[in-house]
Parts: C-alpha cells; sequence; structure tokens
C-alpha cells in the first residue's frame, strides 16, 4: 500500500511540475504530497487543480474518493424556497452517509447567473446540485480544500464566452475531403488535451440536445468538437470544471 502511495505521489510530482511549472513552489508540492497521502487524489485524472496559486480538488475528485471510501449514498434535494426557475437561481442541499449508520453530513450549494462563469449560463441548476454534493464530501471526509466547482469565475478564464453553437463549414461528407472522420477528430481532442471520455460523450449529449451522442446528426457533432476545441485551447481548467459538473453521484439513499 505504502508503494502504491509513493508511486502516485511520484507520478503526481512529475505531472504537476510539467503542467504548472510557471506557477508550482516548493510548497505546493508539499502539499500536493500531504493531499496524495491523506486521500489517493490523482493530478492524472483530474482530481487537483492549481488555480492562482491554490490547490482545489475536483467533483470527479471527490467522487473518486467517496467510491474508494465505500461511502453508503448521497441523497440531493432542492431547497425550493430559496429556487428561482425563472432567474436561473437554484440552491440545493446534499447530505453525504459514509455509513449505513451514518447521521449524514450536509452541505449546501446555490449557484444564479452572477455567481457561475460565463461559459456554464444556463446549467446553474446543475451546478448548485454539484457544488453542494462537493461540500458535504468535503465535511465528510474533511477535506479543508475549496473545490474548483464552488468558484464563481477563474481569473483565467479571459475574456467572454458563450454557449452558442459556433459557426462551422465543412464538407457534408467528412471523409471525403480528406480530414480525419469525426468520431477521430474526438478522440485526438480527447487524448490531446487529457479529458475524460465518458463526460466529454455526457457533455456532448448535453450540447447536441439528444440523449446520447450517437443520435446526434453530423452537424451537431462538427459543431461540439469545434466548442470542445475553443474551450480547451482558451481555458482547459474551466473546461475540465464544466465536464465534471456531468459527473454521477456515487448512490442516491431512497427515502
Amino acid at each position: 500500500m505504502k508503494k502504491e502511495v509513493g508511486r502516485l505521489a511520484r507520478k503526481n510530482m512529475n505531472l504537476a511540475k510539467g503542467k504548472w511549472a510557471h506557477a508550482l513552489t516548493r510548497h505546493h508540492l508539499q502539499v500536493l504530497r500531504s493531499l496524495t497521502e491523506d486521500y489517493g487524489l490523482a493530478v492524472a485524472l483530474g482530481d487537483l487543480l492549481l488555480l492562482d496559486g491554490a490547490w482545489y480538488v475536483t467533483h470527479a475528485g471527490l467522487l473518486r474518493l467517496a467510491a474508494r471510501s465505500r461511502c453508503n449514498g448521497i441523497r440531493v434535494e432542492q431547497v425550493r424556497n430559496f429556487c428561482d426557475p425563472v432567474a436561473g437561481r437554484w440552491v440545493f442541499k446534499a447530505t453525504v452517509y459514509k455509513s449505513s449508520s451514518s447521521k449524514g453530513f450536509v452541505g449546501y450549494g446555490d449557484a444564479d447567473p452572477s455567481n457561475v462563469s460565463t461559459i456554464v449560463h444556463g446549467a446553474e441548476m446543475r451546478i448548485a446540485e454539484t457544488r453542494a454534493v462537493n461540500r458535504a464530501l468535503r465535511k465528510a471526509y474533511g477535506i479543508g480544500l475549496c473545490s474548483a466547482e464552488e468558484l464563481g469565475s477563474l481569473s483565467g478564464n479571459h475574456g467572454p464566452a458563450s454557449d452558442n453553437v459556433p459557426s462551422t463549414k465543412h464538407s457534408s461528407n467528412g471523409s471525403s475531403n480528406g480530414q480525419p472522420r469525426l468520431r477521430d477528430q474526438l478522440c485526438l481532442l480527447i487524448r490531446q488535451h487529457n479529458l475524460d471520455p465518458a463526460l466529454v460523450k455526457a457533455y456532448a449529449a448535453d450540447f447536441c440536445g439528444t440523449s446520447s451522442l450517437k443520435e446526434a446528426n453530423r452537424d451537431l457533432v462538427q459543431s461540439f468538437i469545434s466548442h470542445l476545441t475553443a474551450c480547451a485551447k482558451e481555458n482547459r481548467d474551466m473546461l475540465v470544471c464544466r465536464l465534471n459538473s456531468y459527473a454521477q453521484p456515487v448512490a442516491e439513499v431512497k427515502q
């Protein structure tokens, strides 16, 4: 077990030095080693982000920690008195049950157009739920770091971002013009920016307005690839935060 933790710590260190070399200090590396040893968080999986000189845990990282710790379940409910769908204002309460006998660890999360980045406008309800789950999980497992999804915006997000579908020009036949097939383009993009394939597919289906990516037509898929490319180049960390909002909770506790 110690050997596995040691290998993960070394891998995290090397990846962090390559990814955040311009901002990484000895103190950051010490904190990273501690987070690795205490919680088994992995930089390669997007569990941690270094933003504005501070470490942040991600939604995906918290869910993986809960799964490793055999979390018994997570219950999420709307706090209806504080929700205003017309204004895009949502508040959720999440309760994490670490075991079958746990009384639960409670966390609240809110989101509205004023406290989320422009890149996630229109997804306030999902962001509020994610923030509530994150706060409850951080309490349950004693993580003092703020989660990346709880940030209103990231300073690296310069200029307005948009969820509108970008215009693209392409042939109706994806392979006859010498360009790679759309599936290959998407796979290459995922590998190039080290993205989670399952979360990208979930995001793509939501973007295209279909139940699955397979049901989307060619024009929508091409538009999504263009959108994903632009987001990854402009601010990959913000894109990862958005993808993490599509991660599914460990379990739901039934009443």
